[in-house]
């Protein structure tokens, strides 16, 4: 079992749910976060005063999945996800050792 975490544009969200929808990814985690790379930033002025905003806002998307799936979730994200400008995101795939349904005590694939 691998876990994807993909780190996108807001406004991207809807997308890539829909489209991960369509392949059968049915769970995932969705949080609000801030974050740079090549991305830098940018300076915006509130009265009178003009500042550097580091840290822009981003939706980090966490799911696991069988190991079959990775590659075509990964498509799936990118598709669903690219506008082709600097900033797009990023996603990370990693090894899931265990999953336990607390509800119930099912384990690994059964627990997904």
């Amino acid at each position: 079992m691998k876990r994807v975490e993909a780190v996108i544009k807001p406004f991207k969200l809807e997308d890539v749910k829909d489209a991960l929808a369509e392949i059968g990814i049915t769970g995932m985690t969705v949080s609000e976060v801030k974050g740079y790379g090549r991305q830098k930033g940018h300076s915006e002025l509130y009265r009178g005063a003009e500042y550097v905003v580091d840290f822009l806002p981003k939706i980090k998307m966490e799911m696991v999945v069988n190991g079959d799936m990775v590659d075509q979730v990964i498509s799936t994200i990118v598709e669903a996800a690219r506008t082709g400008k600097i900033g797009d995101g990023k996603i990370f795939v990693s090894e899931v050792e265990q999953i336990i349904r607390i509800r119930t005590g099912e384990t690994d694939t059964e627990a997904i």
